[in-house]
């Protein structure tokens, strides 16, 4: 990768005024929550004497994310870690909570100075087949953030530029020509890089962003994710339900369980050490290929149904360890003494160890 991406011009309004210290985490998640209506019409709501059903995909989910850290979110399907992904960019507006983005709350952010925030954030989708327009050519597509935000004007600087993001994800400044159907499925990820990158983001969201390629092309995009980071000084929130990718390019962990987040804890104690025995079922369902003989605990049962969700604990029905208080009252994140956080009433009460 030598060829080097020219600076784009300067837009009309870069950026709003923010804070500049750097201690601050870049992003904060406080308390958010997002609710949708899954109602039927309300006309057949009215002849079947239905009610109206609503749906919390997130619950009360906070955490923050440092300048230049990896946090992966991590869960069964259905957990609601691409919702969190879309309330970070702005797709969701939460129904309540807040998301602050460098200190600023994205839901008061309007106008120009809105968009110039919102031109520091982008976003990477899982399917790369479904994310790029068909009928566009590959410089169209690319080009398209510096049109929306106002970076580069001229059609000839904004080529050049399309040209030199294609090199430096691994492709040729010629596939700038093509359409996405005459590429394969990694190189259309590496197209939706590509486009992420080119208005100069400091937050990328990536939602299982090699989850619908093969392995060998899932690693090379995760080498030339990490490299973009180290670069580029990018922060990653990364969905994923694959546990190797997330031991591979993660800081910290975030364990999320019916919409809410079950345990937050750096990569390595959650690899070593999990706490909360949803985590270890998770770990448990890796196929030990070095035959280490040590005993695991399938993960059993199924997810509850979101619209009738289980009292107190989410977990209990599947949980091996659950009390009667588990099924009454629900378990709040704590710390257990190392740092990190845990949503169990079995470790607060010391009756799973947190050390491994």
């Amino acid at each position: 990768m030598s060829a080097t991406v020219p600076q784009a011009q300067a837009p009309r309004e870069r950026e709003i005024d923010s804070p500049t210290n750097a201690s601050r985490p870049l992003v904060e998640v406080d308390h958010v929550s997002k609710v949708f209506d899954v109602s039927a019409p309300w006309l057949n709501r009215v002849i079947e004497r239905k009610p109206r059903q609503l749906l919390q995909a997130v619950r009360q989910v906070s955490f923050n994310i440092a300048r230049g850290e990896t946090l992966a979110l991590v869960g069964e399907s259905g957990c609601g870690k691409s919702t969190v992904a879309r309330l970070l960019v702005g797709l969701y507006r939460p129904s309540s909570g807040r998301v602050l983005f460098d200190g600023h709350d994205l839901a008061n952010i309007q106008g120009d100075s809105g968009l110039a925030l919102r031109r520091r954030m982008q976003m990477i989708f899982q399917d790369p087949y479904a994310s790029l327009n068909p009928r566009w050519r590959v410089s169209r597509i690319i080009g398209e953030p510096l049109q929306v935000h106002r970076l580069i004007e001229d059609p000839q600087a904004m080529r050049a530029r399309a040209e030199a993001l294609l090199t430096q994800v691994g492709l040729s400044a010629t596939d700038a020509d093509k359409f996405p159907h005459q590429f394969s499925g990694g190189q259309r990820q590496r197209i939706s890089i590509a486009r992420a990158l080119a208005s100069e983001p400091e937050f990328l969201v990536c939602d299982e962003p090699t989850s619908a390629l093969d392995v060998s092309v899932q690693a090379q995009v995760l080498n030339l994710m990490r490299a973009l980071q180290k670069t580029r000084k990018l922060t990653y929130l990364f969905i994923s339900h694959n546990l190797a990718v997330v031991h591979h390019v993660s800081d910290r962990v975030g364990v999320m369980y019916l919409g809410s987040i079950v345990e937050l804890a750096p990569k390595a104690r959650v690899f070593s050490a999990p706490a909360h025995p949803y985590t270890r079922m998770l770990l448990d369902a890796i196929p030990d290929i070095s035959m280490s003989g040590r005993a695991r605990t399938p993960v059993g049962g199924e997810v509850p149904n979101p619209l009738n969700p289980p009292t107190g604990c989410a977990f209990h029905p599947r949980c091996p360890h659950a009390t009667p208080r588990c099924r009454s009252e629900t378990p709040l994140l704590r710390d257990p003494g190392d740092g990190s956080l845990v949503a169990c009433h079995a470790v607060e009460e010391n009756r799973i160890s947190v050390v491994a």
